[in-house]
Parts: structure tokens; sequence; C-alpha cells
């Protein structure tokens, strides 16, 4: 059966790079499959240690730099009062 389906042109031989190829890709396909499914199994047993990772701590009293439009309302403020100032 020369030139038939998975036949080189050699004497009988089979070409199994098909297979072995699709062997490589299932175990890949598996290897992903059983990590993910052990990340998903961890996250839903760690739930509150992976959210406090990704929470937002709460704001400080005293900031380092001072808001954009609180200074920019004072220096207004300021102006207007030196405008109508007497000195």
């Amino acid at each position: 059966m020369p030139g038939g389906y998975g036949v080189t042109g050699d004497e009988g031989s089979i070409d199994y790079s098909v297979h072995e190829a699709w062997n490589e890709a299932t175990n890949v396909y598996l290897v992903v499959i059983l990590v993910s499914f052990g990340l998903f199994m961890y996250a839903k047993r760690n739930k509150r240690k992976i959210m406090r990772i990704f929470s937002v701590p709460p704001p400080t009293d005293t900031l380092s730099e001072p808001n954009f439009y609180d200074t920019i309302s004072k220096i207004r403020l300021r102006q207007q009062l030196e405008m109508y100032s007497i000195f």
C-alpha cells in the first residue's frame, strides 16, 4: 500500500512524526489543565491572602504632597484677599 495514509515512500515504514507531535501537544495541554486546576484550588483556599495583596491600603492622614486643587483654591483666595485689602 505505498502512497497511502501515514505511509512514506519507503517500503511499509509508517511516518510517526504526526503521532509524536500530537502526543507532545496533548501532553502540553494536559500540563496546562493540571496547573490551572491547581492554581484554581489554591486560589479557592487562600482567597483572603490573595485579596490582601490587591487591596488598597487605607489613606494616611498626612500627605507628603498637598492636593493640587486645594493649593490652587488657596492661591486664588489669597489673590482675592490681597486685591480687596487696603494695605
